[in-house]
């Protein structure tokens, strides 16, 4: 079941966040570390979307599909233990925050660059490559 949850999660922060109803709590105050963690979960996100779908975007990127799936499953549930926020919750926080790299698209290449070295220096400490 988490694992299904952590994909519907994964898939849902790569898509506009527009469509996504809100959860009816307020959403927790995070940390400069648990927000760092969901950005660029977010980011993993879409450029493993972009990934999949071949565009340049993403080619600068490692592949992400595996590791960034499981960086995004951890860091949801961290964030529902650290904070006790609710699943809804936890798709909310990724959703605003895939929404706020996607605010411009025209900015999106240039603001998915700008977190290629500090995310994927993340990734590489949460989940090493094999």
């Amino acid at each position: 079941m988490i694992c299904r949850t952590a994909l519907t999660l994964f898939a849902l922060a790569a898509l506009p966040a527009s469509g996504l109803a809100q959860p009816a709590a307020p959403l927790p105050a995070l940390n400069l570390e648990q927000e760092t963690a969901v950005r660029c979960g977010a980011a993993f996100a879409i450029v493993a979307s972009e990934q999949a779908r071949g565009t340049p975007v993403a080619a600068k990127w490692p592949a992400l599909g595996t590791r960034g799936r499981e960086f995004f499953v951890r860091t949801g549930a961290r964030l529902m233990d650290d904070t006790g926020a609710t699943r809804p919750q936890v798709q909310a926080l990724f959703a605003r925050a895939a929404s706020s790299l996607r605010a411009d698209p025209g900015a999106l290449p240039a603001r998915l660059d700008s977190l290629r070295v500090p995310c994927v220096s993340l990734l590489d400490l949460a989940i090493p490559a094999r």
